[in-house]
């Protein structure tokens, strides 16, 4: 449930049960403030910045805090406020200066705002019901993994809003956060309580496959060179209900259309020091990814967590060694030479009972080795020395290497847990040739207008194939990396058109896109 604002030229970060909150300069490298701020440990923080001071709101609470100096942890209570104590709470403060306070946490209820005096916390409008919960015509916010629980009501959450140009882009969570399907929902207006209407080509932020998804529970923010950015959860769900992580992703605003950039942004990407346009460009890199699906052997396995998980291009799986010890490694076979220019080690805490803001968590020290033959190796990456907290790491090598095999070695022992990778994931260039467009492409709507199946035939050389979809053919922004070929998404608006197509792709690159199919 993250917030980023902008304050004092700094980037700061605020989530749910954080124990504190982190802060950047560049949105890369971030540093955790262990706060002492009583309402750190809550949910779904409302932050905001007014009158020079940042203000911060949890979940279910009627008390308010702010600070001039974060980074120092020095915090005061705002006094005499009345704003209602709601779930999901947001601050929004408009371009005029005006400030709203926004909130929705149900299955079936409304989102609710009013407008309210940033000075004295108090209301100046009554409660206002801005969207209703939509989910007969709206498909997304249809519970389950294919949202396909259609005798259940989805869980609508997490609301934000931006004011670009003439319009109010109201955004909204759902359908639960266990769920791969968690998207964040859009509506547009023209005043900040309504009337809003369900944005033509929602919903903003979605991603139901791929090796993270989600989307969903967020908020939009403006870097200091005016680039708009989104902060989402994205899902695990794996080991408890809320297992989740934190993304960011480029966003664009365009007369009434706005969207949150996911699609392959879990590959590197540069983030800019300058004023970007990101409807017209891109700040992925080139670098593709070579290590799915590919060959995994390790040292030991616990159970039923497999050396194959660890490259399944997903990040609800991985590969558990049965123990902590130094002596553990996992082994890939990229199945022929390749160029790699990037590795991540993905690490996946099994047995540590970690939320990552305790005591538990643990410090990664491990060394990937590469090799042309399986029997010479030489050193790719060391950090046998490493002394940060970092799951997740995207290493950059010097120079590109040309290897067929690489192994992670774990370099501590630790007490307790096991050394476990829920994905190798490498990237570089492979030789050889994009694959060409797939045959029979068909896209059939369902009686369920929620619903579009879409199939195709197997195409030669593709390692997977990325599916895309949107309300008209220059507007086909929403996509998902898929390894089958078909498709049966819930995601859709009856009331709307679609253009949908699919383009297959390997380690040498996106091959041809297939026609685009109209689905009335």
């Amino acid at each position: 449930d993250p917030v980023i604002v902008l304050y004092h030229d700094k980037y700061f970060l605020f989530s749910s049960h954080a124990a504190g909150y982190s802060y950047s300069d560049n949105l890369r490298d971030w540093t955790h403030v262990f706060s002492q701020m009583p309402l750190v440990k809550e949910w779904a923080p409302a932050v905001m910045v007014y009158d020079d001071y940042i203000y911060y709101m949890g979940f279910g609470k009627k008390r308010i805090f702010r600070t001039k100096d974060p980074i120092g942890d020095n915090w005061e209570e705002v006094t005499g406020t009345e704003l209602p104590d709601k779930g999901d709470p947001d601050f929004f403060v408009d371009n005029d200066g005006r400030t709203y306070y926004l909130w929705g946490c149900s299955a079936g209820g409304p989102m609710q705002g009013m407008e309210f005096d940033p000075r004295t916390f108090k209301p100046l409008t009554e409660v206002r019901d801005l969207i209703p919960a939509n989910g007969s015509r709206l498909g997304w916010e249809v519970p389950g993994d294919r949202n396909e629980k259609t005798n259940q009501k989805g869980w609508n959450e997490g609301v934000s809003m931006v004011h670009e140009g003439d319009y109010y882009y109201f955004f909204y969570a759902t359908p639960g956060t266990e769920f791969i399907t968690y998207c964040s929902g859009a509506y547009v207006g023209r005043s900040p309580l309504g009337p809003f209407e369900p944005m033509v080509g929602a919903p903003y932020a979605i991603r139901p496959a791929g090796f993270f998804t989600g989307g969903g529970h967020g908020h939009p923010f403006t870097d200091r060179y005016g680039n708009h950015w989104y902060v989402a959860s994205l899902i695990i769900g794996a080991r408890e209900h809320y297992e989740r992580r934190i993304g960011i992703f480029p966003a664009y605003y365009d007369n009434g259309y706005a969207h949150a950039i996911m699609d392959d942004f879990d590959r590197p990407f540069v983030v800019p020091a300058r004023k970007v346009d990101f409807q017209k460009e891109s700040i992925l890199t080139d670098l593709n990814v070579l290590s799915t699906g590919k060959a995994m052997t390790a040292s030991s396995t616990k159970g039923s967590m497999t050396p194959d998980k660890a490259s399944d291009d997903d990040i609800r799986t991985w590969w558990s060694a049965q123990t902590g010890r130094s002596c553990e490694w996992l082994q890939m076979d990229l199945g022929r030479l390749m160029s790699v220019e990037a590795l991540e080690v993905c690490f996946a805490d099994e047995g540590f009972k970690s939320y990552r803001c305790d005591s538990n968590v643990p410090t990664y020290k491990y060394i990937v080795e590469g090799s042309a033959d399986g029997k010479m190796w030489h050193v790719m990456l060391d950090r046998s020395g490493n002394t940060i907290d970092q799951i997740y790491e995207l290493c950059l090598l010097p120079k590109a290497e040309r290897v067929r095999f690489l192994r992670v070695t774990n370099k501590t022992d630790f007490s307790v847990g096991q050394f476990s990778v829920s994905d190798l994931r490498v990237f570089g260039h492979a030789k050889g040739k994009a694959p060409a467009a797939v045959k029979n492409f068909k896209a059939v709507r369902q009686a369920d207008r929620r619903r579009i199946v879409l199939s195709w035939q197997p195409q030669q050389n593709a390692v997977g194939y990325v599916v895309r979809w949107g309300t008209t053919k220059d507007r086909m922004t929403h996509a998902a990396r898929v390894y089958s070929t078909s498709v049966d998404y819930g995601v859709f608006d009856t009331e709307q058109t679609y253009c949908v197509a699919v383009q297959p792709f390997n380690e040498a690159g996106l091959g041809k896109m297939s026609d685009i199919v109209e689905v009335k």
